[in-house]
């Protein structure tokens, strides 16, 4: 056991990337970076964490902001709840521990977003505590290592798998043991065409020696993805206002601005839609000219595919609105929205000037 730790962490400090987040024992920093890596590759996550260390500095700048800053910073990250629980724990931070962040895995597990991994993650890297963590990468590790064919999508799978990782954890080292095995399954463990030649565990690897790399680990629990059609309404007045909508709970994107929005069973052309009765419902008072129909816009999700379509709608005047908020053109931008609105009024801003 401990030769796999001695080996692991041998290799990260050969290997290892320069990040930003390895050289702080700030446990505010390092939230921010375990918050945002969640669900997102480290190339992508690197300029989000960045942007958030420099807007917010301390964890106080953080829970005094807005929540319409936070995610509009969070923007094309994607699970946006993370956003809203990064927003919302700060200030639990603030309110019940002071503004001092805990790095006692038994605080930090109390917290809202930060689960057993997240709390692991800190504890160990802050003050050294011994906890192992277990993420995808650490499960890949140890199923090819081990040769365990655990589905990781099982109940069971997360018990064995922590148990095994705490067995494995150096009492000594724990941060530095976490930080390696979870690099190790990021560059050289790699899910698809890992390097078992440059391996320094090829010798004992289980899946290695029983040419079972690409059938490990298993993984069978997979839920269908649904699709879904929207149609948004660009409708904009005569001195360059439009109407949006506040995303509410219980949806995608809680939180985020967006048109008026008409969701069908089926992808829509112009006459179709003009015979829906969400559509008549927000056009019925107003004189409207179509001014442009754009293209579908594909959006994936994890168990949903997004096909957008935008409908340009020109009115005379937003005055007098009730169902809408009204917003200028030309500050937009500083909405946070979803990535597919994003895209669209990136495409379309200049045309408006």
């Amino acid at each position: 056991m401990n030769d796999f730790s001695e080996s692991i962490i041998e290799w990260y400090e050969k290997n290892k990337r320069e990040l930003p987040w390895r050289n702080t024992n700030n446990p505010y920093y390092i939230w921010i970076s375990e918050v945002i890596l969640q669900q997102t590759r480290v190339d992508q996550g690197l300029p989000y964490y960045i942007k958030f260390i420099e807007s917010f500095p301390q964890i106080e700048l953080l829970a005094q902001a807005p929540q319409d800053e936070v995610l509009r910073l969070w923007q094309g990250l994607g699970y946006y709840s993370r956003g809203r629980n990064l927003h919302f724990t700060a200030k639990q931070i603030v309110d019940d521990f002071g503004g001092i962040f805990p790095t006692e895995y038994k605080n930090l597990i109390r917290l809202k977003g930060i689960g057993s991994y997240t709390a692991s993650a800190i504890s160990s890297f802050c003050n050294n505590e011994h906890r192992a963590v277990v993420d995808g990468n650490v499960y890949r590790v140890l199923s090819r290592y081990f040769g365990i064919d655990t589905d990781i999508s099982s109940n069971q799978a997360k018990k064995q798998f922590q148990e095994l990782a705490e067995s494995l954890l150096n009492k000594n080292k724990s941060a530095l043991h976490n930080q390696a095995i979870m690099e190790f399954g990021a560059l050289q463990c790699v899910p698809k065409n890992p390097s078992c030649d440059k391996c320094p565990l090829q010798n004992s690897c289980a899946a290695l020696q029983n040419k079972m790399v690409d059938r490990l680990p298993v993984k069978t629990k997979k839920i269908k993805s649904k699709k879904r059609y929207f149609n948004y309404l660009m409708i904009i007045d005569e001195d360059e206002r439009v109407l949006v909508n506040k995303r509410t709970s219980g949806d995608i994107w809680e939180g985020l601005y967006e048109f008026p929005l008409v969701e069908t069973d089926d992808e829509m052309d112009f006459h179709t839609i003009a015979s829906n009765p969400a559509f008549k419902k927000i056009t019925s008072k107003r004189k409207y000219n179509i001014a442009a129909v754009s293209n579908v816009f594909k959006h994936q999700l994890t168990h949903q595919t997004i096909y957008c379509k935008f409908f340009t709608l020109k009115i005379k005047d937003c005055a007098n609105e009730t169902l809408f908020s009204i917003v200028k053109w030309n500050e937009f931008d500083k909405y946070p929205k979803p990535i597919l609105i994003q895209r669209f009024y990136q495409i379309n801003r200049l045309k408006m000037k």
